[in-house]
């Protein structure tokens, strides 16, 4: 039988707040958490790496348009873990609301809504990352956050990636 991503992120949550206490100990909270942005910033690039591969035939230098970017949406909201409305899905732009997110809803039913942020929105724009760095996320708000919804706008650009985009969302 094969796990949900939303079960796996529950494990990973329960595994993460043990670490996360622990470091805390060690290192301090702040630090800890750094630690913490850092291992999943790392994991979520390679995750997008490995998705990526299944699909490098695409125009921009190889790598995978957003086309092949949005077959994953399925299994992120698989389950009805997630309610997308998608708004516009072509080889260079994809757009989408998440209307309701169960992540978030776990997240905060394990005790760990601060968390969520980091153990889960902040694989988004790594993932890109890995995927095909040429990919672009813009995002103003999350349901993790407080807002009613989230606003996930992509598309594939050509020139430097900006200086605040190391791979997380700010």
């Amino acid at each position: 039988m094969t796990q949900s991503l939303l079960e796996r992120r529950r494990i990973e949550a329960e595994f993460a707040k043990s670490i996360l206490e622990s470091l805390t100990e060690d290192v301090g909270r702040e630090r800890a958490i750094a630690i913490l942005v850092r291992a999943v910033i790392g994991l979520a690039e390679k995750a997008g790496e490995t998705f990526a591969a299944q699909r490098r035939d695409g125009p921009n230098n190889g790598f995978p348009d957003l086309l092949a970017y949005a077959d994953i949406l399925s299994a992120w909201a698989e389950g009805d873990a997630l309610t997308i409305d998608l708004k516009l899905r072509e080889a260079d732009r994809l757009e989408f609301d998440v209307l309701r997110c169960r992540y978030a809803d776990m997240y905060r039913a394990l005790g760990v809504a601060d968390l969520g942020a980091v153990l889960s929105c902040n694989r988004d724009k790594a993932f890109c990352i890995g995927f095909n760095p040429m990919i672009r996320l813009t995002r103003t708000q999350t349901i993790m956050e407080g807002a009613d919804h989230c606003d996930f706008r992509y598309a594939i650009e050509t020139g430097p990636a900006p200086d605040d985009e190391p791979g997380r969302d700010g």
